[in-house]
């Protein structure tokens, strides 16, 4: 427990200063690396202008290039395809970085062009290029991870109390996208963003045999010594739910090509989940009365561990929906305990980490309680908080935020007032932009702006978040944070695709592994954490190993392909072709079939038979995948 505790506090700030402060250097090399910086470069769709070559006559000769090639022309792209493919051997040309510069389509989309720095800018020092490229690589995962932390999740819980909606239906909808948003958004980015709909899928599915092999796998081995015993109906439900998800998605890769229909039917998927676990909680509540024997709802108990402010008149089995009563109908708690929205990304929370210096009696956002609660000086939090304005202010100059405990009247004004510039921004990026249009778009977002601005200075206040209107805010959070998590996430689906370029290895397989691993320590961190307090908490970590990533599944790749079918219709979306997703599939139906298998023969009680078992299953899926992809086995290459 004191090693998970080491590896997520993020109370120490010598640590955190040091990270946010290399992490903030690397940004500004990159920044001012870039030739083009005064383009709008976000997703480098807009036109620029490569290095030419002097012509006979003596004057420069410039080449316009326009990105996103393969969406005019399926051959077109092939032949790009083939073309980058020459990067290594770069045969005619002097290095690597004049074959980028005669052709620059090659470069991954992205702010950034990553692999201009590494071959370019860092030609002769290629383990420095290494090293900035590395940690870049874990700094966009904690922005990612952060920003559903801080933010993203702040809004849901803010949107979930204002609508008033029941514990359970908060827990089966804007719960899941919370603690899922990095995987969601990475798919969308993937799919919509860079064109690159095989490392979505490889990130997803990935992610999903790391979570329910490894994290399982680890959670039955702490837990053996507890004789827990799971709720098998609730268990048998949520693997059946699972395994016909894959099947779909199975089927939907065979055919290869995806409709708006199809697409919308794999989200509902989940809709028909929700349902039935929304009315598991109504027929418990009246199965006295009906004399049915319910499913029990996944939802934390009141008086377990996981409950904050919790007194001990309270018992230990209250459920978060009160029993029925004689004086009338079943009373709705206020909402679910708030470290629930951001339990899978609280490892990358800094809110969290200066909130509980002040409030030590509260419980974490992870589940729990730290050991030492000890406060560094003032001046070292002052420095940390200097480090980490680069990459916080960007953001909370542009996402709204009514937190209590961050609120800045300043801050409030200028994300009204910035905020449509950003989106304003990004609209312009598109190529099919004329310059007309986008002088008109900065025109109008700065026009609304201005006038968001204006009311939001009148009408708050410098010493606490507004009371009324709130819903807009909140809206505008909710935005803002999604806006954020598309342009991180594309931003990190570039850098990969750098480096499978730079290696030589399909991007596929670093989304497998590198995206899926970073994307799930979060889940790792806290379903160890949350079983090792025993009890309802391991039912809550085994649950939310299958839950998370079949909303993942469904949510993240299904919205994915709705967008994707959504951008070319009437014509069908192509499903980027992957055989070695169907390896991906089998080794995760293998292993929901083990759990499904070892649990109910052993009492629905964890043990190391199915740790191990899931453990060695992942070992081998790597193993196997890495092999293929090396070339090692031919016939499933």
């Amino acid at each position: 427990m004191s090693a998970v505790n080491f590896l997520c506090s993020l109370k120490n700030p010598k640590f955190r200063g040091i990270f946010n402060g290399l992490c903030a250097l690397i940004f500004f090399v990159f920044f001012f690396d870039r030739s083009d910086i005064l383009n709008n470069p976000l997703l480098k769709t807009a036109s620029f202008v490569s290095k030419g070559k002097f012509n006979n006559n003596g004057f420069v000769q410039f080449t316009l290039v326009r990105r996103h090639m393969i969406e005019a022309n399926d051959s077109l792209g092939s032949t790009t395809t083939v073309l980058c493919s020459g990067l290594h051997n770069h045969i005619g040309y002097a290095d690597q970085c004049e074959f980028l510069r005669a052709n620059p389509s090659c470069s991954p989309d992205g702010f950034f062009d990553y692999l201009n720095f590494f071959y370019c800018s860092c030609r002769d020092f290629k383990i420095l290029g290494y090293m900035i490229l590395g940690v870049w690589l874990v700094a966009l995962f904690y922005l990612l991870g952060n920003t559903a932390a801080d933010y993203f999740c702040c809004s849901l819980e803010k949107l979930s109390k204002l609508l008033r909606l029941p514990p359970t239906l908060a827990g089966v909808t804007l719960l899941p996208l919370g603690n899922g948003a990095p995987d969601v958004f990475a798919s969308i980015a993937a799919f919509v963003g860079s064109d690159k709909g095989e490392v979505g899928l490889n990130s997803v599915l990935g992610g999903a045999v790391f979570v329910t092999s490894v994290v399982v796998g680890i959670v039955s081995l702490c837990v053996v010594d507890m004789e827990v015993k799971l709720d098998k109906k609730c268990f048998i439900r949520d693997l059946s739910f699972f395994l016909f998800s894959l099947m779909s998605l199975m089927v939907i890769l065979m055919v290869g090509e995806v409709t708006v229909r199809i697409a919308v039917a794999f989200v509902s998927i989940y809709v028909v989940y929700a349902f039935l676990v929304a009315a598991n909680v109504i027929l418990r509540k009246h199965a006295k009365r009906f004399k049915i024997e319910a499913i029990t709802p996944l939802l934390p108990m009141q008086g377990s561990v996981f409950s904050p402010s919790v007194g001990e008149d309270v018992p230990i089995h209250s459920p978060l929906i009160e029993s029925d009563s004689e004086d009338g109908p079943p009373r709705l708690l206020n909402s679910l305990p708030q470290w629930m929205w951001a339990s899978n990304v609280a490892i990358y929370s800094n809110h969290f980490a200066r909130v509980s210096s002040v409030q030590d009696d509260d419980m974490s956002p992870w589940g729990w309680i730290e050991d030492s609660a000890e406060v560094e000086s003032s001046l070292c939090n002052k420095f940390t908080s200097l480090l980490e304005i680069p990459l916080t202010i960007p953001r909370r100059l542009t996402i709204p935020s009514v937190e209590e405990d961050t609120w800045s009247k300043t801050y409030a004004v200028a994300s009204v007032t910035l905020a449509p510039l950003l989106l304003a921004s990004l609209w312009s990026s598109q190529g099919n932009v004329s310059p007309q249009a986008c002088g008109v778009a900065y025109f109008i977002s700065l026009a609304i702006g201005s006038s968001f601005g204006f009311l939001a200075y009148k009408n708050t206040e410098p010493d606490h978040p507004p009371r009324r209107f709130l819903i807009p805010w909140v809206l505008g959070g909710f935005i803002m944070s999604i806006v954020w998590f598309y342009m991180i996430a594309n931003e990190l689906v570039a850098l990969l695709v750098t480096f499978g370029e730079i290696y030589g290895i399909n991007p596929s397989i670093l989304a497998l592994t590198v995206l899926a691993w970073g994307n799930s320590m979060g889940d790792l961190v806290s379903n160890i954490a949350l079983s090792m307090n025993g009890g309802d908490g391991v039912q809550i970590a085994i649950s939310g190993c299958y839950a998370g990533p079949m909303f993942n599944t469904l949510v993240g790749l299904g919205m994915s392909m709705l967008l994707g079918a959504w951008s070319k219709s009437p014509d069908t979306y192509m499903v980027p072709e992957d055989k070695s997703l169907f390896y991906t599939l089998g080794f995760l139906v293998l292993g929901l079939v083990w759990a499904m298998v070892i649990l109910p023969r052993n009492d629905m009680k964890p043990n190391k038979t199915l740790g191990i078992g899931l453990i060695a299953l992942y070992l081998i899926f790597v193993t196997f995948r890495l092999s293929c992809a090396m070339g090692f086995i031919p016939w499933a290459a």
